[in-house]
């Protein structure tokens, strides 16, 4: 069937009808014209709503699917239903499953269960046996079956050796590492961010210092395996490369922005990511106890939720992610020191960032959410154009609705029930509307 989106404003920077207000008519999963009052017939299916935006495909970079081994938490179904709902027609699952994607066998169970999928599901696959940190994975075999990235996910990579030898491995077929900055040893058994405030609510702190150095730490391990001329070189004279070797999961502080920064302004090939919740809480939001706020990294000082949003405004910070990682009740509804880590995200990521905007453009946010995961992931470029395949996402910016049911088997969000700003209406995908209700 054919579709057609009647006067959108296109958001997508590159394109010739940027910041046009345009019908385009969807067929066979191709856009197959752009105009001014397009004729429809009979068979194609007509899409009109106020003030609808329509942008390229947005792109997750960082969502926990649970499956195979905790479909109790999420499923692969129940995960894409809920990132089509949020907008995306693209995400990368993490590796921690039980079995743990680390081999072909479980990487072939994703992909055919991700078949027939409202959205697109890109896996990333284990860097170490069962993410334990110990032995590598065959990361070529994955490579060639399709993995678009390795990490170990909700587990950082401690052991420098590991990393550094990662790094030089992927080299030759220009793969993707991608990690979460984290000294474990610096944050075992921390509750929420070491400051003033875990210290009036008796909660032991997690120190921005072990997300820095580690930062620190992988930024001088991927100067080695580089090379230091593109360092010394600086902005001007230093060979850029195309494609990222080594990405940042999850920034949270204003020092980890600022190291992010200056490894950019070297020329070093790094690219960094932030949690929408990130954005919008600060450690103070904590003395409620609320364990949906529990997540690591944790939210830190209102200094540095400054921070990332200067970051995200400049470019140092070069996607939005879900960081989406459901937890059932009974690991939630608990002492919060007994709670487990992380929230649910998929479907409020644009409405966080646009209720609580700190004058972010609209065309930043969604080069952030589509444009830049992309080229990240190493997939190719979505185009508003004649004869370019229709992977779209349809909003609206300044609509207002209620987030009270979610998609997710999981429940931990902080959003539910809250009135939010930044509406989705739907996705274009493989030549299907998959509308959010």
């Amino acid at each position: 069937m054919k579709t057609l989106i009647r006067s959108a404003h296109v958001v997508d920077t590159a394109s010739s009808f940027d910041g046009q207000i345009v019908d385009i008519l969807v067929d066979n999963g191709l856009i197959s014209q752009i105009g001014i009052k397009l004729d429809a017939d009979k068979r194609t299916r007509i899409l009109e709503a106020e003030n609808v935006h329509v942008s390229p495909g947005w792109v997750d970079l960082r969502v926990s699917a649970q499956d195979p081994g905790y479909e109790h938490k999420e499923d692969l179904t129940s995960v894409c239903r809920a990132a089509a709902a949020g907008g995306f027609t693209d995400i990368a699952v993490l590796p921690n499953t039980q079995p743990v994607v680390d081999a072909k066998g479980t990487l072939g169970y994703v992909q055919r269960m991700a078949e027939g999928q409202p959205v697109q599901v890109h896996v990333i696959a284990a860097v170490t046996k069962k993410a334990a940190g110990e032995d590598f994975t065959e990361m070529l075999d994955l490579h060639h079956a399709g993995a678009v990235a390795f990490s170990d996910g909700t587990h950082p990579l401690q052991n420098p050796d590991l990393l550094l030898k990662t790094l030089q491995y992927l080299q030759p077929v220009n793969g993707l590492l991608m990690n979460r900055p984290e000294e474990a040893l610096l944050t075992r058994f921390g509750q929420m961010h070491e400051g003033v405030q875990s210290t009036l609510l008796g909660l032991k702190g997690m120190p921005s210092l072990a997300e820095e150095l580690m930062i620190e730490r992988d930024l001088r391990l991927l100067e080695y395996v580089i090379g230091p001329g593109i360092v010394e070189g600086g902005s001007s004279s230093a060979p850029r490369s195309p494609l990222p070797a080594l990405h940042f999961s999850t920034l949270s502080s204003a020092r980890s922005v600022e190291l992010i920064r200056q490894a950019k302004a070297q020329g070093m090939p790094v690219t960094c990511d932030v949690a929408a919740h990130q954005l919008v809480f600060d450690d103070s939001a904590l003395v409620s106890f609320d364990t949906n706020l529990k997540v690591n990294p944790p939210f830190r000082s209102v200094e540095d939720v400054a921070a990332l949003w200067a970051g995200l405004a400049d470019g140092t910070i070069d996607a939005v992610v879900s960081d989406h990682l459901p937890q059932d009740a009974e690991s939630k509804n608990l002492e919060f020191d007994q709670a487990e880590f992380g929230v649910i995200g998929l479907e409020t990521v644009f409405a966080a960032v646009m209720t609580h905007n700190r004058n972010l453009p609209l065309p930043k946010l969604i080069e952030a959410l589509s444009i830049r995961p992309r080229q990240i992931l190493r997939l190719p470029p979505v185009r508003i154009a004649e004869g370019e395949p229709a992977s779209l996402t349809l909003f609206d910016p300044d609509g207002t609705w209620t987030y009270s049911q979610t998609h997710s088997k999981s429940k931990n969000s902080p959003f539910l029930g809250q009135t939010l700003t930044g509406r989705v209406i739907g996705t274009v995908h493989h030549g299907q509307f998959n509308p959010t209700v």
